[in-house]
């Protein structure tokens, strides 16, 4: 069906907003100023550089299953005279960061020169960029180091909002995109690349549309579409209505799982989506829910910790109009490798952001969360923005949301028993082989690490007898294992692929037969799954 001026139009269910920062999907790390800088120069020009020079290795790199999540840009080994103009402009356009990235490390080799003498006469020595930016500091080992003022460095050159964009188009199945660490998004034919920052409230007014209409005028109009733009835009549309949302208005909590980690805990009262990853409507063999499942209003989001399969920008400005709060971890206040995730969904347009810190509790109506230390997956860095979720409701259920924190000290877990209790539903992550500390936090290290060093410290969850002592510790009714990547439609940001040999799935499969001796309802979760919690029972719907 035509659409016509006046017609009240929806937003298609398969809609993708794709942000971007100078041409790259947008993840965490290049929204801090700082992190931007050191991935730019050492993860993208390299990446980059690297095509130019040998575009058909990349390309048959990309095919090799062993290969899936490598830095190698997945365009055919073509468009190369695209890619060179892209390396052009990214020395032209991120020329700040670029130096500011030379005045990070100038300062690091000026620190590592320090013995246990005072640190106050470097600071006439610091790089003119960063004066007044940093604080330098010992830690209790005489080893010198900095940190960022990150509230002062946001107000800098260094945080360029011009560098910002969105891609809008339409996905149609679970395979089509690429691997968005290692590919820079060039200019296609189906996608409409709009250059606002992603702060823009045009974002929110687009994507109220998937339940509110507007007429196609006011939309267009709204985004000054060009004439040789609009059919690609009203491609976007439909006059059909959405279903609508059924909201919970039972006694208990419905907890739906939507994929990897992201789960909607909902009473009657309150809703709790945590570590929101969420695919879209079309037509597939895997059943799953699609945003059209969320509710109209979204109370809390639940971030665990800062990596792309746990802050998806793409969801999460899909669904900034709903959300009421954010709720995020603490970190440790300006170190490189930690920026602080409240600073950055502020300066992305998000209201109302909480930052919750270890064993500290924010009580609902109906419900309290409590932050409990969240171990290992980050290579033993010192990332403090990384927190467990128990959500206590009213009817006594009580669940913890785990992610991929390792149970590296099963002494650590004992200790929060002995505060908190049994825990009734874990969801646990057990994705625990894990990439290499190189592939996410590699362009941070202002020395590269020896390749044995690497490889020991990765990026892993819990294997079995980590889960097993987490288990036992809580005596948990219900066992969940998710986090794991297995959704085919999440390949494009984990990259993973599993057989029946691969190490998650051989260490989950025994959690789940332990769980099965020891009368605990377990399953890996993959799909969709409802669990409603009732004050009389438990009852699990498999949808």
């Amino acid at each position: 069906m035509e659409i016509r001026e006046d017609d009240p139009v929806y937003i298609k269910s398969n809609l993708v907003i794709e942000p971007l920062v100078d041409n790259w999907y947008a993840w965490a790390h290049l929204i801090s100023p700082a992190t931007a800088a050191m991935n730019i120069h050492d993860r993208h020009l390299k990446i980059m550089e690297s095509y130019v020079e040998l575009p058909q290795l990349h390309a048959d790199a990309v095919k090799n299953p062993n290969m899936l999540g490598g830095p190698f840009v997945d365009h055919n080994g073509e468009r190369v005279d695209e890619v060179k103009e892209l390396i052009s402009n990214t020395r032209k356009k991120c020329a700040n960061l670029l130096e500011l990235r030379k005045d990070i490390l100038e300062l690091f080799a000026l620190l590592k020169k320090e013995n246990g003498y005072s640190l106050q006469q470097l600071y006439s020595k610091i790089p003119e960029r960063l004066n007044g930016l940093v604080e330098l500091f010992y830690d209790i080992n005489n080893n010198a180091s900095f940190r960022f003022f990150e509230p002062l460095l946001y107000e800098t050159e260094f945080y360029e909002e011009s560098l910002q964009s969105f891609n809008l188009f339409l996905v149609q199945d679970d395979d089509s995109r690429s691997f968005v660490l290692s590919t820079p998004k060039l200019p296609e034919t189906d996608f409409l690349r709009v250059n606002l920052p992603l702060k823009s409230k045009k974002i929110d007014a687009l994507f109220e549309m998937c339940r509110k209409p507007k007429s196609y005028s006011e939309i267009r109009d709204l985004f000054e579409i060009k004439s040789e733009e609009e059919a690609l835009f009203k491609s976007f549309f439909t006059t059909e209505s959405p279903k609508m949302y059924e909201p919970y208005k039972g006694d208990g909590v419905l907890t739906r799982y939507f994929g990897h980690a992201c789960i909607l805990a909902e009473t009657k009262n309150t809703t709790i989506l945590a570590d929101p990853v969420i695919s879209y409507g079309y037509e597939s063999d895997i059943s799953r829910y699609t945003y059209e499942d969320l509710p109209e209003k979204i109370d809390y989001v639940v971030i665990t910790h800062n990596h792309q399969d746990h802050v998806l920008f793409e969801t999460l400005l899909r669904i900034r109009h709903k959300i009421e709060h954010i709720i995020v971890p603490k970190s440790s206040g300006g170190t490189l490798q930690d920026p602080s995730l409240k600073l950055l969904f502020q300066k992305l347009g998000f209201k109302k952001v909480i930052e919750l810190d270890e064993m500290e509790t924010i009580e609902f109506d109906d419900c309290s969360i409590t932050g409990l230390p969240f171990l290992g997956e980050h290579s033993d860095l010192d990332v403090r923005c990384k927190l467990c979720h128990h959500v206590k409701f009213n009817n006594d259920k009580s669940m913890l949301f785990a992610a991929d924190s390792c149970n590296v000290s099963p002494k650590l877990y004992d200790r929060i028993h002995g505060m908190i209790g049994n825990i009734d539903v874990i969801f646990l992550g057990m994705e625990c082989h894990g990439a290499p500390l190189s592939w996410l936090y590699g362009p941070l290290l202002p020395e590269p690490l020896a390749r044995d060093k690497d490889q020991s410290r990765r990026l892993a969850g819990c294997d079995f007898a980590q889960a097993k002592e987490m288990i036992d510790t809580f005596n948990p009714k219900d066992v969940f294992v998710y986090a794991m990547g297995l959704e085919p439609w999440l390949k494009y940001i984990s990259s993973i692929k599993y057989t029946e040999e691969s190490k998650p799935i051989v260490e989950s499969n025994r959690l789940l037969e332990y769980c099965t001796s020891k009368g605990i309802e377990s399953e890996r979760l993959f799909g969709e799954k409802v669990i409603e919690y009732s004050e009389e029972s438990l009852k699990v719907l498999s949808l």
